[in-house]
């Protein structure tokens, strides 16, 4: 996949499709909550002169510094860095599409409630 918008859209599926997983519109981005929690920021659907498209996961292995070598990728602003959260810009070259969903399912496991992930381990969505 080429096209940041259809690599996107792949990671935005696959996190709609983990247990209790829903999309919000807070502050005009799009977000992936496992319950009332943001597990994966997709920033906003274009880009614009004052935004890069690019999506934030947390993430607490070893794939944090695996995500901090692409170039542009930083620790996500706010204070959430410190937490494991990084910034990745999907307009850089970016590793196969499974190492993201990957990316976001860590990113999932760290944030959802203990019944969702149980749900998963037991009907894995790949």
């Amino acid at each position: 996949m080429s096209d940041w918008h259809d690599v996107r859209e792949e990671l935005r599926a696959f996190a709609l499709g983990l247990p209790e997983a829903h999309e919000d519109h807070p502050w005009g981005e799009t977000v992936i909550k496992a319950n009332k929690k943001v597990f994966v920021f997709l920033g906003i659907d274009e880009q614009t002169e004052k935004w890069d498209p690019m999506f934030s996961v947390k993430l607490v292995s070893e794939a944090h510094g695996h995500a901090l070598t692409v170039e542009g990728a930083a620790p996500t602003g706010h204070g959430l860095g410190r937490a494991g959260w990084v910034t990745v810009p999907f307009l850089s070259e970016l590793p196969e599409t499974e190492v993201l969903l990957d990316w976001v399912e860590e990113s999932y496991r760290a944030i959802a409630p203990k019944r969702a992930v149980k749900r998963l381990d037991e009907n894995p969505v790949r």
